[in-house]
């Protein structure tokens, strides 16, 4: 099986996973994610904070998000354009998105960040202990993580979702650490 084969079938046994969650369980994880999340903001002072807004079955970080904004954090949020292209625009207020290319959404109406990052909040569908991920397949966080050397990356996930070894090619990029509740 290529590397190719093995990133899709597990792609695809993670979103079954993901998608047979119970909903109490996936709440209260959610939120222990979002509270370890804003303790390591805290503790390192974080200013500006690049993460995903929730679709589908993925970690619900709105809460954590609402908290960013009530603090007056920068919150900056991705747009998805084909090609393996991100703006990644300032969010206002968590009521103020649109949707956007492949179920995502983002910032309405919103002026793009052109600075540095101090944390970067990835998703993904796969992680391992050398903190690889395996993402959607599109090669998007990839790219942008790469242009953000300076930035804390942290992929978040669920236990179910930390496999051995991602399967990997050269253009995968290694995160600075995980968040998972074992």
């Amino acid at each position: 099986m290529t590397i190719e084969e093995q990133k899709k079938s597990l792609r695809k046994q993670m979103h079954i996973l993901r998608g047979s969650m119970d909903k109490r369980t996936k709440e209260d994880y959610d939120q222990w994610i979002c509270d370890t999340l804003w303790e390591l903001i805290r503790e390192n002072e974080f200013k500006s904070v690049h993460c995903y807004l929730p679709m589908s079955t993925e970690i619900n970080i709105f809460p954590l998000i609402d908290k960013m904004l009530a603090a007056k954090m920068t919150v900056v949020c991705p747009k998805t354009f084909p090609k393996r292209r991100l703006q990644n625009l300032i969010l206002k207020s968590a009521n103020q998105v649109e949707e956007g290319e492949y179920g995502t959404s983002h910032p309405a109406n919103s002026e793009e960040f052109l600075g540095e990052y101090d944390l970067i909040i990835v998703p993904g569908l796969a992680f391992d202990n050398t903190n690889f991920r395996l993402g959607y397949g599109g090669g998007y966080y990839d790219n942008f993580l790469v242009d953000n050397p300076k930035a804390l990356k942290v992929g978040i996930f669920y236990p179910f979702q930390k496999v051995t070894h991602v399967p990997l090619e050269s253009h995968d990029v290694q995160l600075d650490r995980i968040i998972c509740q074992e």
